[in-house]
């Protein structure tokens, strides 16, 4: 079974990130302008609710949870590492961009610019500051809501899949990622504290396919 580079996107579409410093309350374009400007690396903790949209007969959409951790060195390299239900390792060491299966013993790579478009990553992992987001996507405060400061990040390009995205700061934290795909499908992260000192090289997000793996180059 080969993963499809469109369920490789879906997966991208699914990450997360971090906590920096607080200073005092501010909007969430400038928590998310002090992130950029501030943090260079960090791992936390995850935990992704994806509910599907609403089908015929359903009293309610299905939706599944997942966990695991997520590490991140700027600029473009990351890794996640889902535990539960299963497990799964995305990795982008700066040039490629490798996915891989567990229980299929099976590796997807591809070229990291021809991956993450418009994703979740390229607005978090990838940006220098805001003005280089603004060409990516179209950025405002959204209205606060459960204690958080929220950006509402819409991809200016029309060829990916994700469709919008919310980021929710509480006291200068990053704590919760929304999207919405062009499927009707949302997709929640909600993150544990960030040790913002992980001490990272760029060595460890280098990835090897394990012995025996099937390697998909797309």
């Amino acid at each position: 079974m080969t993963i499809s580079l469109r369920l490789m996107r879906r997966a991208l579409c699914g990450w997360g990130l971090l906590v920096l410093p607080y200073a005092a309350h501010a909007d969430g374009l400038t928590d998310l302008a002090t992130f950029l400007r501030t943090t260079q690396q960090g791992q936390a903790s995850f935990t992704q609710t994806v509910t599907g949209p609403k089908k015929d007969g359903e009293a309610t959409p299905r939706s599944k949870t997942s966990s695991g951790t997520f590490e991140f060195q700027r600029p473009s390299r990351f890794r996640f590492q889902y535990t539960q239900p299963f497990a799964q390792t995305i990795v982008a060491d700066g040039q490629q961009l490798w996915l891989f299966d567990a229980d299929l013993n099976q590796a997807t790579v591809r070229r990291q610019q021809d991956v993450l478009g418009n994703t979740p990553a390229a607005l978090i992992a990838a940006a220098p500051d805001l003005r280089g987001l603004h060409s990516v996507f179209a950025l405002s405060n959204a209205p606060d809501a459960d204690g958080q400061q929220w950006v509402r990040a819409t991809p200016k390009g029309k060829d990916g899949q994700l469709q919008s995205m919310q980021l929710g700061f509480r006291q200068g934290q990053l704590a919760t990622l929304e999207m919405l795909d062009s499927f009707g499908q949302r997709s929640v992260l909600r993150f544990g504290p960030m040790n913002l000192q992980p001490g990272f090289k760029a060595s460890h997000f280098a990835f090897e396919p394990p012995p025996g793996a099937d390697v998909v180059r797309q």
